[in-house]
């Protein structure tokens, strides 16, 4: 009998439209299959360059400007 991968979590954020629609069209072409997988994998990058900035002692100044350029609001 085959082992059962545990099911992933998922829970829905919302981004502004016009960000959305930006993404759609950046992904074209691409290996994202979906805006979804494209923020994902935005966001996972981006903690993994704010942890190794904390670890440095440095401030999260340039993933804020990043997060901003994304059209998140700090």
């Amino acid at each position: 009998m085959m082992e059962k991968k545990p099911k992933r979590k998922y829970t829905t954020i919302t981004i502004p439209m016009p960000l959305f629609v930006k993404l759609q069209g950046k992904i074209k072409d691409t290996g994202f299959s979906s805006v979804s997988d494209c923020v994902t994998y935005i966001l996972r990058e981006t903690l993994v360059e704010m942890e190794s900035v904390n670890r440095k002692g440095r401030n999260d100044n340039a993933v804020v400007e990043k997060l901003k350029a994304l059209g998140y609001t700090m």
